[in-house]
């Protein structure tokens, strides 16, 4: 018996329904990364293992996708790894071709990740990421680029969103002040999944990661700070006030929402000092959007990273990026129906296919239709008008163009609009002229 055929949990099969919602997810992005001054690279799906490694954390090391077997002798070939995320690949990319590259880089990237990750609403073990990162610069105007990227891209397809924005100085700078520098990344795993499960949970996570109770009680009213960004920064600056590097992030934070105003920023943006972003890599601003009318986890995020190269030998280059999770962005204008009214990837319009004859006075018809840009098909087969006419109604196309003995005769089509079922005969000669 024939194995039933199936795809690994956590990936899907796209048809073309679904892809022309993602390609014009993807455009949309695209288009925007583009204008503001960004340039396109990929990377190899599968990296180096040693160069995923210890990016990502402790948990994140867990959910790295590991290669088995790549065609190389086990004892001469480096272990390898499909890539968790396009910022380490990028660094790498960055290191390895400096000499290529003029600083800053601007730099877009829209590809697959993988994650060991357990499949759910919302999360998938292969999704696409499109990133925009710039390295080389501290300058906040870039923080400030990626903001207004994010302003832009939203506002295109159409999705309300919430920008929140927190700075990793002012998260070590909380670490110090409770005593347990050395529990930084700790304090950031813990509290980055507040959203998940809640505010109890993360101070029993801190507990038991070794934080006391006095730190604990330094740590739990910050993540609940309420107010304007004035206000949250103006008490930050009280409980921080011994800590240099919270002090710095939060300067930060000031001159980053300064920017925000200056530059007449439309999405609602603010300032979260919950947010940690688990990744071990970010050092400064870090961002995470969520969607507003639409029920499921964060659809953008990213933060600055001081050293990154430094890893692969190339240090005090800073960079900063923002990464959008298609997947996450399509299930949100999937399900608040965003998507624009009458995509459907199809042709235009479908020539029927009466004969040999036919066809071949359909050809040069066709060929002036496509030059003009409008989508065109030719039924294959020669078959009853019906079935043509069924195939163009399935596929969503347009127009069926009609063409029998009579229209050969006349020098003319039979335009037939399957949407409002007119009919009109159309001069042949005429026909590239239309509107379509």
């Amino acid at each position: 018996m024939a194995q039933k055929p199936s795809i690994p949990k956590g990936t899907r099969d796209f048809g073309t329904a679904e892809m022309v919602g993602r390609n014009y997810i993807f455009d949309t992005i695209k288009s925007v990364f583009v204008k503001y001054g960004y340039q396109g690279i990929e990377t190899p799906s599968m990296e180096n293992l040693s160069t995923l490694l210890g990016k990502y954390g402790e948990e994140g090391d867990k959910l790295l996708f590991r290669i088995q077997n790549s065609g190389e002798k086990a004892d001469l070939a480096p272990e390898k790894g499909l890539r968790y995320d396009l910022t380490v690949p990028f660094a790498r990319y960055v290191v390895q071709h400096q000499g290529e590259i003029s600083f800053p880089f601007k730099r877009y990237q829209i590809q697959p990740v993988w994650r060991a990750d357990r499949p759910q609403k919302g999360r998938y073990r292969e999704f696409y990421q499109c990133d925009v990162d710039v390295i080389g610069s501290r300058s906040l105007l870039n923080e400030l680029e990626l903001v207004q990227i994010v302003d832009e891209v939203f506002g295109k397809l159409g999705i309300r969103v919430c920008l929140k924005i927190n700075n990793r100085k002012i998260l070590a700078g909380l670490a110090e002040v409770c005593g347990a520098p050395d529990k930084l990344i700790d304090i950031t795993v813990a509290i980055d999944k507040i959203d998940k499960i809640g505010l109890d949970a993360v101070k029993e996570e801190l507990a038991e990661k070794g934080l006391s109770q006095e730190a604990i009680a330094v740590i739990e009213p910050v993540l609940t700070l309420s107010g304007t960004t004035e206000e949250k920064v103006s008490r930050m600056r009280t409980v921080l006030s011994a800590s240099e590097v919270g002090c710095k992030g939060l300067d930060e934070v000031s001159e980053l929402f300064g920017l925000i105003a200056k530059a007449g920023v439309a999405i609602n943006v603010e300032l979260d000092l919950s947010l940690a972003r688990g990744l071990n890599y970010y050092t400064g601003a870090i961002f995470e959007v969520k969607a507003l009318d639409f029920q499921i986890g964060s659809i953008c995020g990213g933060g600055r990273y001081d050293d990154l190269t430094g890893i692969f030998g190339l240090s005090d280059m800073s960079g900063v990026g923002i990464s959008f999770g298609a997947d996450r962005i399509y299930d949100v204008l999937s399900g608040l129906n965003l998507f624009p009214q009458g995509m459907t990837g199809s042709a235009d319009v479908l020539f029927t296919n009466m004969g040999e004859a036919e066809v071949a006075w359909s050809l040069p018809v066709v060929t002036a239709l496509r030059k003009r840009g409008v989508r065109c098909e030719i039924y294959p087969d020669a078959s009853k008008l019906r079935k043509q006419f069924e195939y163009a109604d399935r596929k969503g196309i347009r127009y069926l163009a009609i063409v029998g003995g009579d229209e050969v005769a006349s020098g003319r089509v039979t335009l037939k609009n399957l949407s409002t079922g007119e009919q009109r005969s159309e001069e042949a000669q005429k026909i590239s002229d239309l509107t379509w």
